[in-house]
């Protein structure tokens, strides 16, 4: 199957995730089936289409044709089979279990046309160990969004051995075509490429914080002011290839050496865990939270998120 032979995208997992990847299809212009557990789920999930779809032709992403079109194409049903009877590619955004997810995508292949490739939203679940439980790991891979998946273009395509290429390039022309940009992982491998490089950056932040060299917020301004703002627009490769490669060389010399090599979770983290300072959702971690800080803090970055999303559209 190549991308001129899909039509028809199933959901499973109406979610934060879910209904994001399935509105991006619809706007897409291809017929989108969303599939949870419960009708109050898929209440959930269609209020925050439309929600989404709203703040999209409120910033000029979309028009209200479009919109509206997007919004038509897309049917919710807590009937599995009907949802990916037809489906050409499916797409799982269910909880991050395997043992969730193994025996949904056995339960897929039984129920898909053998044409149809199995995608798994998984951030941390090797597409290798969802395959084993199909007939077809010719057809199934990761396809793995960064949350809110309407405003991050990124999806990373994470190969296994079994895969074939013809499906990866499939699913490789299908993103591209709705407007996002893949990016192949061609060996499958614990964190990906995004999440491995998060961690990184997250371990030497939070060695700089126990060693007492920076605080927490000094840490956030330095990223935030600082050379983050440089990875709007540039990778790590664009970015030091400006520099020179001998400036790299240079400085690597003097700073690698020195980075943090942890094999493990920082126990700032495992303290912060068992003490239940979870961060905004406790009002409490590193830093106190009040409600009108989280309201702030949310508020901020996805303005921020809105502005660079609006100024890709106009480039």
């Amino acid at each position: 199957m190549n991308v001129d032979d899909v039509h028809h995208v199933s959901v499973i997992g109406a979610g934060l995730m879910g209904h994001g990847i399935a509105l991006e299809f619809a706007l897409g212009g291809y017929s989108v089936g969303v599939h949870d557990l419960t009708d109050q789920k898929l209440t959930d999930a269609e209020r925050n289409v439309r929600s989404t779809v709203a703040l999209l032709a409120e910033i000029g992403t979309i028009s209200g044709e479009q919109a509206a079109a997007g919004l038509k194409r897309i049917r919710f049903s807590t009937d599995l089979a009907e949802i990916v009877g037809d489906a050409d590619v499916v797409i799982e955004a269910v909880s991050e279990d395997i043992k969730v997810k193994r025996p949904l995508f056995a339960e897929l292949d039984a129920l898909c046309p053998d044409r149809t490739i199995l995608a798994s939203n998984t951030s941390t679940i090797l597409p290798s160990a969802l395959a084993a439980a199909t007939g077809r790991p010719d057809r199934v891979l990761v396809a793995h969004y960064f949350n809110p998946p309407h405003l991050l273009p990124l999806v990373e395509l994470v190969r296994h051995a079994g895969v074939s290429d013809q499906t990866v390039a499939t699913m490789h022309a299908l993103f591209t075509k709705i407007g996002k940009a893949p990016a192949i992982v061609q060996k499958e491998l614990p964190g990906f490429i995004g999440n491995r490089l998060q961690f990184a950056l997250f371990r030497e932040a939070l060695a700089l914080v126990e060693a007492g060299i920076a605080t927490p917020e000094d840490v956030d301004t330095v990223v935030k002011t600082g050379f983050g703002r440089r990875y709007a627009a540039a990778g790590p490769f664009e970015i030091w290839a400006a520099a020179g490669w001998d400036i790299v060389l240079a400085s690597g010399e003097n700073v690698v050496a020195n980075l943090s090599t942890a094999g493990e979770v920082s126990h700032l983290i495992r303290d912060k865990v068992e003490a239940g300072d979870l961060g905004m959702k406790t009002g409490k971690g590193f830093v106190e939270w009040t409600p009108e800080g989280i309201e702030a803090a949310k508020r901020r970055m996805g303005q921020m998120l809105i502005t660079i999303a609006q100024r890709s559209q106009e480039g």
